[in-house]
């Protein structure tokens, strides 16, 4: 417990601007999302755009990797979520999904997950001896699928939030982010609000 507790001191401590910047506007992003607020976009680029800079400099390419996706589906899911009708209320909105969306989902995420995983264990051996290809690739294909359901306000996407935290909390602690493993703590928590916020907001349509 010591030896935990002496890494996530001496972690805090080299804790460098960019990664608090990049903590504090992820959470600004979720608690939008939550509220079901467009503004969860321009805070969450904020977000990806510094950790694929992170990740890249600390070669964490599988993280990276996560980032740039979560770059590009926040521009469209920016677009989807800012479309509206003529009474000004946007044409998109929060549902549960059917089976149909089950299964595209599920499909989505082991595709992605196997690809990931395979992919993570090549740069393993020649480029990322950091990876570790079975975990990040289960955080980074949850958080895929997340984030594709979330653009189109699938309140299944906090539960796929919610697996990508709990990958996320040791995975970062063990890469030496210590900062970001607590920020996914709090994530976890939000997610769960976030989730609950949500299911109300479809019943009271």
């Amino acid at each position: 417990m010591d030896t935990i507790w002496q890494q996530f001191i001496a972690g805090m401590k080299n804790t460098t601007a960019l990664e608090y910047i990049a903590v504090f506007s992820g959470i600004a992003s979720v608690w939008y999302s939550r509220k079901e607020n467009i503004l969860v976009y321009p805070a969450g680029l904020i977000n990806t755009i510094i950790y694929i800079w992170l990740s890249f400099k600390g070669h964490l390419f599988g993280e990276a990797a996560v980032n740039f996706y979560y770059s590009v589906m926040s521009i469209y899911g920016w677009v989807l979520w800012a479309k509206k009708d003529a009474a000004q209320t946007s044409l998109l909105q929060i549902t549960f999904s059917d089976k149909r969306w089950w299964l595209y989902q599920l499909g989505f995420f082991a595709v992605f997950y196997l690809v990931l995983y395979f992919s993570l264990l090549y740069l393993q051996k020649n480029f990322a001896p950091g990876a570790i290809p079975w975990a990040d690739a289960f955080a980074a294909a949850t958080a895929f699928t997340g984030m594709w359901l979330m653009t189109k306000k699938k309140v299944e996407s906090w539960y796929w939030w919610m697996a990508t935290n709990l990958a996320s909390v040791p995975l970062y602690f063990v890469k030496q982010y210590v900062f970001t493993s607590v920020y996914y703590v709090v994530l976890l928590i939000m997610a769960v609000f976030g989730l609950t916020e949500w299911m109300r907001r479809v019943k009271l349509r």
